[in-house]
């Protein structure tokens, strides 16, 4: 029987899918620095990806200022009803302001890193998520970022 393909990926198959996430215009040479891999090898395996379908597509990183994005946020969520379904991700997936939903243990349910143009864009997709979720929000505004988007180094061989 198959195993779905992503049982049968290794650590250096999500490690390159987690550099290629981040940015797909990855070159192959960056990604044998940062994978401990030869660009060759490196080649091949996202020729494999490629081909098993754990890469359907490439999109470059476009960075949040330069897009016009400037304000961040974490907004924590609350389900207003309890006995509600647990679907706000299914809920909010449409709501393109929304970069990350990560499920948290906690009072919240889920916290959300949002990207907008201003205090007013932040309200208005307060209000969004709020309606289309059904929840309670606690919203934190970043101030400023001194690093993000860390890569961890390469699994030792």
């Amino acid at each position: 029987m198959a195993g779905s393909v992503s049982t049968d990926l290794d650590d250096l198959d999500r490690l390159v899918l987690r550099l290629l996430a981040e940015d797909g215009r990855r070159s192959y040479t960056d990604l044998a620095r940062d994978t401990g891999l030869s660009t060759s090898a490196v080649h091949q395996r996202v020729r494999r990806l490629e081909q098993r379908r754990a890469i359907t597509g490439y999109t470059a990183v476009v960075d949040p200022l330069v897009a016009g994005l400037p304000l961040t946020a974490f907004v924590s969520v609350t389900p207003i009803d309890a006995g509600a379904p647990d679907d706000a991700p299914d809920r909010l997936a449409h709501l393109t302001a929304i970069e990350a939903c990560h499920s948290v243990a906690g009072d919240e349910s889920y916290i959300l890193k949002v990207r907008v143009a201003d205090p007013g864009q932040l309200e208005a997709l307060l209000q969004e998520i709020r309606a289309a979720a059904g929840v309670r929000t606690r919203t934190t505004v970043v101030l400023s970022t001194p690093w993000e988007g860390r890569t961890p180094p390469p699994p030792a061989n």
